[in-house]
């Protein structure tokens, strides 16, 4: 299946037909991580991450669990700083 998340020159790109629901999907566009899932309703949910040391990390995962383990992490760890 092809990957349904992508970016080029013009922007991001989405396939939504080909994405699961409840699975997380990610691509950098100018140095940004988009995020992206598809919810049990079929509505399409974006975020946007633009701080660099979390970009990198993103950027670096290699797979989707990965993905959702980094920023497990991430927020955990956001919650103790507060």
């Amino acid at each position: 299946m092809d990957y349904p998340v992508s970016a080029d020159e013009n922007g991001v790109n989405l396939k939504p037909e080909k994405m699961e629901k409840e699975k997380l999907y990610h691509c950098i566009f100018k140095n940004k991580a988009m995020l992206v899932f598809k919810d049990s309703q079929d509505v399409l949910n974006c975020y946007e991450i633009e701080q660099e040391d979390l970009v990198e990390k993103i950027r670096k995962a290699s797979n989707e669990d990965d993905l959702e383990k980094l920023l497990e992490d991430y927020l955990k760890g956001q919650n103790l700083k507060n």
